[in-house]
């Protein structure tokens, strides 16, 4: 994991995000918040099971569609399988230690 602190990389509302190898931080205090990167890497593992680009695929796909389930863009953020995990676990530090293989397939409702 790459951690870059630029503010100017993030939309207005986002204090991070994880792409492949980097993790994009809005304020460097964010280095020292070790349940918000641990929620990064569970990204991290995520795309590295779905060899990067299925991952960003997959997760764009999955937007848009919990977009027009839901008629909001944050609550169709959140109900997003990827980070329906990583909200879950983001307080196990040690999760990705003892985390099974696609583990975000079990958070994936029902359409």
């Amino acid at each position: 994991m790459i951690v870059l602190v630029n503010r100017w990389l993030l939309r207005r509302g986002f204090n991070g995000i994880a792409l492949w190898p980097f993790v994009i931080l809005r304020k460097k205090e964010l280095k020292e918040d070790a349940r918000f990167l641990n929620h990064e890497r569970i990204h991290l593992k995520q795309q590295a099971e779905l060899l990067i680009l299925f991952f960003y695929l997959c997760y764009g796909i999955e937007f848009l569609i919990r977009w027009f389930q839901y008629k909001n863009r944050k609550l169709a953020y959140r109900n997003i399988s990827f980070e329906r995990e990583a909200y879950a676990n983001e307080k196990d530090l040690y999760y990705l230690k003892k985390r099974p293989f696609w583990e975000f397939l079990n958070y994936f409702k029902q359409l």
